[in-house]
């Protein structure tokens, strides 16, 4: 009784230890010792079970994922598998070799039902079966899993790159939070090491294959010699009894590697994307009415040739033409039409009024008919949720609400264009192939992939649309490949942070003073109307905009805008005291937290040039001194470009809007500070000096 007690309370330590990680280390030294130590017939069977067992686990799992990725533990568990059946074979011959003169059932019940009852106790068909089977499952099964996981492998490893950049690309494009791109990236890196991975646990099941034969042939040539030469048996009743063992040890462990190699077979050939393994194989096996109803009449015209097995092809003709039938039925069903409500009176006309005069729309988005699917949401149309994520986005980095876009379709645009609209004026355009995907070339890559070519919309890069399958070529190339509705997405978002001037008006900014004033009412009550009127305050944000500033230092910016409003009233002066302050702001979304940031001055002669050019808010310069700078700052971004790095031209103050207001439309990617707005402790490093 005591040890009963003892051994119950054993349990749940033992249980412990197994959830601890010691279950791992436990069957790899308990594998280790199957192929030492001797274990008796009785312990064999139970270890040949369980290898069936668990292969049938296995495959049963792989069915039924959702993924690849969620059996990411697969190649270990291979590993573990071929290594147990391997150490049942060392076990099973020591067996066989020392007990097997002593009949069928000296090395277990479990051989010696597949030596008998398997195969009928003839040898000759043994030989044929376990060759059969060793056949299917080395050339056919083993080998197409080991090519579809290096081809796998390699395809998954030459494209990353390009995920990495789409990643980056939805990032930018505010498809996706950080939190969002940090997941998609930790599961294409799950994706290459699990691929890689298979690639090479593949391995294990060919040289299971190669040592299940080998250990058949020595089985073979030991039993026949220990059987004449130490139990002074008969060279028939020796090859008779160790024959049987050893090839009903042999299926024993061909039967769980085949199963095995099969659900390697099945993971590999998985796609990527989460679906249910048996419901699409009836779906796109057995969902097309017009190939089952063509099957079923194909069967009935065999079963109807004399001396065919007439009932057995007549039989299954029936049942598919049922088939064909219930299919036909179903697709009949969801193709009907609604029905045709009622038609109702036509209304009289109403008066017009003022409430016909619709406001503009501030943001608008303008398709073709053949666009209207990536609208829609009822058919699968993403571009609502991709530009809500835009929206998000941009409002987070800007500072104020981004305002929705109202999206129409226009039947005088050709099928698939569509148009982008600020306050009902058009500022961007392009083309869509719906039923294809963009594939962008960000570094002049060559490439031999057929499509159409193009240029991106947003940044006007080089691209291709390819047909959707084949994207995985596309990015195994290098290439960023994107769907159409996240063209169209980054293309708002391109043209929004262009224009965000245009889109923040009295109403936003009232309501940012609004929001502001919840935690600081002093301050906003101090600003407007008291020391500056709304207007003024709407045109220092706005100029912050155009050059680029978030107006999300909100705060900080209401408080300069008090404390130089007895000073000066306006807006462009204000402006830059609001940039001296938010200095260290602007050169972080410049830099980053870099300790140094790389600048171009302005060379002596032409420093004094434009400051003695400058008149106030108004300057005038000669129109080939204007070039020649112009020309010299494009080759300084180019080279910043080059070396990864911005470019920032640092001027004296009086001069930095001017060059401001001159780089603005040509060379927007140049960055114009004032030698106050850089702070104190932040390291410079000059680059050169434009002439």
């Amino acid at each position: 009784m005591a040890d009963t007690l003892a051994t119950a309370g054993r349990g749940p330590q033992l249980l412990h230890m197994l959830r601890q990680g010691m279950g791992a280390p436990l069957v790899v030294m308990a594998m280790l010792a199957m192929i030492v130590v001797p274990l008796s017939p009785l312990i064999l069977d139970a270890l040949f079970s369980f290898n069936i067992a668990i292969s049938l686990v296995i495959v049963l799992a792989v069915v039924y994922i959702q993924r690849p990725l969620e059996f990411s533990i697969f190649p270990s568990i291979l590993l573990m598998v071929t290594l147990l059946r391997l150490a049942l074979n060392v076990a099973s011959t020591r067996v066989i070799l020392i007990h097997g003169h002593e009949g069928g059932a000296s090395a277990g019940h479990v051989i010696e039902a597949f030596g008998e009852f398997v195969i009928g106790g003839n040898y000759a068909v043994g030989f044929v079966v376990f060759a059969i089977l060793t056949i299917v499952n080395f050339i056919v099964v083993t080998k197409g899993a080991g090519r579809i996981s290096e081809v796998s492998a390699r395809f998954i490893l030459d494209s990353l790159p390009g995920k990495q950049m789409a990643i980056d690309a939805d990032l930018n494009a505010g498809l996706l939070s950080r939190d969002e791109a940090i997941k998609r990236r930790e599961e294409v890196r799950e994706e290459s090491d699990f691929y890689g991975a298979m690639d090479g646990a593949s391995k294990f099941i060919r040289g299971d294959a190669v040592a299940g034969l080998l250990i058949l042939f020595i089985n073979l040539i030991g039993g026949l010699i220990i059987g004449v030469a130490q139990h002074d048996m008969s060279a028939a009743d020796a090859a008779q009894i160790y024959t049987l063992l050893t090839i009903g040890d042999g299926l024993v462990a061909q039967i769980p590697g085949l199963l095995i190699s099969t659900a390697v077979a099945m993971l590999v050939t998985r796609v990527s994307r989460a679906h249910d393994m048996s419901g699409a194989m009836m779906q796109q096996v057995f969902g097309q009415a017009r190939a089952v109803t063509i099957a079923a009449v194909l069967l009935g015209i065999i079963g109807m040739v004399p001396g065919m097995p007439n009932v057995a092809f007549l039989s299954l003709a029936a049942i598919l033409g049922y088939l064909a039938w219930v299919l036909h039925k179903r697709q009949q069903a969801a193709n009907a039409p609604a029905a045709e409500a009622a038609p109702l009176a036509a209304p009289a006309p109403s008066e017009l009024s003022w409430d016909d005069l619709k406001p503009v729309d501030a943001l608008g988005l303008e398709v073709g008919y053949r666009l209207i699917p990536l609208v829609d949401r009822a058919q699968g149309g993403e571009l609502m949720a991709r530009i809500k994520g835009v929206r998000r986005k941009l409002t987070q980095e800007l500072g104020f609400l981004v305002p929705p876009v109202h999206i129409r379709d226009n039947l005088e645009f050709a099928p698939g264009s569509y148009r982008i609209l600020l306050h009902g004026v058009p500022i961007g355009s392009g083309d869509i192939h719906p039923d294809r995907e963009l594939a962008l070339n960000p570094g002049r890559i060559p490439v031999s992939i057929d499509g159409i070519p193009t240029k991106d919309p947003a940044f006007g890069l080089d691209a291709l649309w390819i047909a959707q399958g084949a994207r995985p070529v596309a990015e195994s190339m290098g290439l960023t490949v994107v769907d159409p509705a996240t063209v169209i997405a980054t293309h708002i978002s391109h043209l929004v942070r262009k224009h965000a001037p245009d889109l923040l008006g009295h109403e936003e900014v009232q309501q940012l003073l609004a929001s502001l004033a919840k935690v600081a009412p002093k301050l906003v009550e101090d600003l407007t109307p008291k020391a500056l009127p709304l207007a003024t305050v709407v045109r220092v944000m706005q100029n912050l905009l155009n050059e680029r500033v978030p107006i999300r230092q909100l705060r900080r910016i209401a408080e300069t805008l008090v404390e130089h409003a007895s000073q000066s009233q306006d807006p462009v002066t204000l402006t830059a005291a609001v940039r001296t302050s938010l200095g260290r702001f602007i050169v972080q979304e410049i830099n980053g937290l870099n300790a140094e940031l790389p600048v171009y001055t302005l060379a002596p002669a032409l420093e004094r040039v434009l400051q003695d050019s400058v008149n106030g808010n108004s300057a005038a310069l000669e129109p080939g001194l204007a070039d020649r700078m112009h020309q010299s700052l494009v080759e300084c971004v180019k080279r910043q470009e080059a070396l990864g790095d911005p470019a920032v031209l640092l001027v004296p103050g009086s001069v930095r809007s001017l060059m401001a207001k001159l780089t603005r439309t040509g060379i927007p990617e140049l960055h114009v500070l004032a030698y106050h707005e850089v702070p104190d402790d932040k390291r410079l490093k000059l680059v050169g000096n434009v002439g």
